[in-house]
């Protein structure tokens, strides 16, 4: 288990509970075995997913479950050239959408007003909190998952391949399958303790600013830190996937707040 659990561990502060070793033990898995996911257990996934906190009880997102093998294969390539994603028998896309909301409204009322950033925040919480609540299903009944965060590329590639609307937008995609022996037993990628990342009433500053000690104590590149650093800066941050979701993103919001 990672430190901060061990550390509740430590202190006495709680039992062995099924729901939160299943939370421990998460991590992500990338090779699925050649089955499918029965209906039955995706239709459990599902609705797992659409007990999650919703605001207003409105559920402001869509669901779109990716069961064509040519249009996979195709987000494999427009999701940063990810063959896995195309392997994978489980591809769920969430959007956050208003536009559902937004008909009836003006069935009701004479000026109903368009969405804008705030209720973007909103569906897309919205749309991660169920996207997250699915992840945690799947894991219960034996599944493996990933998250694809460049879903978020390629914006008007998306739009056109999904079909969507005004007022929806893909903001997280997940995929998942019953994962291979050598995922299973793979080991977990580490995580910051609970006392670096949780800061107390207001923003701690001190906390902050030792970065680079608590990259040093999680140890992932214990050989040469900094190279390891320059590494990951270069691979994640200074790198043409980042500069497109960026660009990406914009996108989306120009036309979410631009549409009529």
């Amino acid at each position: 288990m990672g430190k901060a659990y061990g550390y509740i561990e430590d202190m006495g502060l709680c039992e062995k509970n099924e729901t939160i070793d299943l939370l421990m033990k998460r991590k992500s898995m990338r090779v699925y075995e050649k089955r499918e996911v029965p209906a039955a257990v995706k239709r459990q996934i599902l609705e797992a997913s659409l007990r999650s906190a919703t605001a207003g009880n409105m559920t402001l997102y869509t669901v779109i479950d990716v069961t064509e093998q040519s249009l996979k294969d195709t987000l494999a390539v427009t999701c940063d050239h990810q063959p896995f994603i195309a392997a994978a028998p489980l591809v769920l896309v969430y959007c956050a959408d208003y536009r559902r909301w937004i008909r009836v409204f003006r069935q009701v009322e004479e000026e109903v007003r368009h969405p804008s950033y705030g209720d973007f925040m909103l569906a897309a919480s919205d749309a991660l909190i169920a996207a997250q609540t699915a992840v945690t299903a799947a894991d219960a009944l034996g599944l493996g998952t990933c998250y694809i965060g460049d879903i978020l590329e390629n914006y008007e590639k998306h739009r056109e391949l999904l079909g969507l609307p005004d007022y929806v937008v893909p903001v997280a995609m997940v995929v998942g399958g019953y994962p291979t022996v050598q995922q299973r037993e793979r080991r977990q990628t580490s995580r910051f303790p609970v006392e670096d990342i949780v800061h107390e009433n207001r923003y701690d500053l001190d906390k902050s600013d030792r970065m680079m000690g608590m990259l040093e104590e999680k140890g992932d590149w214990k050989e040469d830190l900094q190279g390891g650093l320059r590494a990951f800066c270069t691979r994640k941050w200074n790198c043409a996937f980042s500069e497109e979701m960026s660009r990406s993103v914009k996108a989306m919001l120009d036309a979410w707040v631009g549409a009529q």
